[in-house]
């Protein structure tokens, strides 16, 4: 794997939401200063509650939707902002379309004002239901545009179309990473993806809820795994994008089942109608990531989902969704600045 520079400070939006707050822990263990900026709209300032003691932690309240601006030198911008999850972005469909435009292009801003390298988080729904399987970077997608999940999807193409543009028309240091379906400790029980659905509904002893006939598929990779993906592919200086996710595939079925079997729950199955334009299948061509990152995942599953259980089990069946942290009270956000856009040029 390519060594990773020494960030001095890193700015990273949504920092604390799940998968944004175990980046903010992984880059201070690196000693990189954090600025963690984000709305509480869907994160959580209890999933950054253990490193509200560090000297190189900084939490600030703000909207990425609105232009802001930090106060002092940044070095890297991983923009990690936006509802993730199928229940967040289909109760805040407007909210998810402007973080992923109007947010893209001020953290954009952000970055090309301190002249730092910036990160996008895209994501596999990119390709829709995918023609192609498995995906590859090359794959253009088949994405619905004005279905109920579009929020979502095109909220994502058009900030990779506007990180790829800015990088061409005006020099910024960008890279587009893409991240299949993530999972492990600080997700929500009540989020509507599959894994904390399925946990919470197992140690609940309530019926786990597969929608279809469960034969559609995804493939999971643990959360630390997808942060040393992501924190390799900015260092390597690529600009993707990138695929960053497990290619071991699995139904949704067979993953029920596996997790009532690790809860040892007495759960039965039921079936549910299945979501507007889920796609069936998806799985992620890593070849890129393997060959230039030396990047894999490291955490099989039965592993990474003894260790998700295992911390359901100590924050309570609901997950983040009600779990305050260790140590009792969250870390207090300073105001965030609302500021004139350090702005793009030309």
């Amino acid at each position: 794997m390519a060594p990773a520079p020494r960030w001095e400070h890193a700015v990273v939006t949504g920092g604390s939401g799940f998968v944004g707050s175990h980046l903010c822990a992984a880059l201070l263990a690196d000693g990189t200063d954090v600025t963690c900026v984000d709305d509480f709209s869907t994160g959580r300032p209890a999933n950054v509650a253990e490193l509200r003691d560090h000297d190189g932690f900084r939490l600030v309240e703000a909207d990425v939707r609105e232009p802001f601006a930090v106060d002092r030198p940044v070095d890297l911008v991983l923009h990690f902002a936006s509802p993730a999850s199928p229940a967040d972005y289909l109760r805040l469909p407007l909210h998810t379309l402007e973080t992923g435009s109007l947010g893209t292009r001020n953290a954009l801003a952000l970055a090309h004002a301190h002249g730092a390298r910036f990160v996008l988080a895209s994501t596999s729904e990119v390709y829709g239901d995918p023609e192609e399987h498995p995906q590859s970077e090359r794959y253009w997608g088949r994405v619905n545009p004005v279905g109920p999940r579009s929020v979502y999807d095109e909220a994502k193409r058009f900030g990779e179309a506007l990180t790829a543009a800015t990088a061409r028309a005006r020099g910024t240091d960008t890279l587009i990473v893409r991240l299949f379906n993530t999972y492990g400790p600080r997700m929500r029980g009540l989020d509507g993806r599959a894994v904390p659905t399925f946990v919470r509904q197992a140690l609940a002893g309530e019926p786990l809820t597969v929608t279809g006939d469960g034969r559609q598929t995804r493939s999971l990779c643990y959360v630390s795994d997808t942060v040393r993906g992501v924190l390799a592919a900015a260092a390597h200086g690529m600009r993707g994008p990138v695929n960053i996710g497990n290619p071991a595939e699995i139904t949704m079925l067979e993953l029920a089942r596996w997790i009532a079997r690790l809860t040892g729950s007495p759960s039965r199955i039921r079936f549910v109608e299945r979501p507007v334009d889920d796609p069936a299948v998806r799985c992620p061509d890593i070849t890129l990531a393997r060959d230039k990152l030396q990047w894999r995942p490291l955490v099989d599953a039965e592993q990474g989902l003894r260790r998700t259980i295992e911390w359901f089990r100590t924050a309570g069946a609901d997950g983040a969704d009600a779990f305050h942290g260790p140590g009792g009270e969250a870390p207090a956000p300073t105001s965030g600045r609302r500021a004139d856009p350090p702005g793009l040029p030309g």
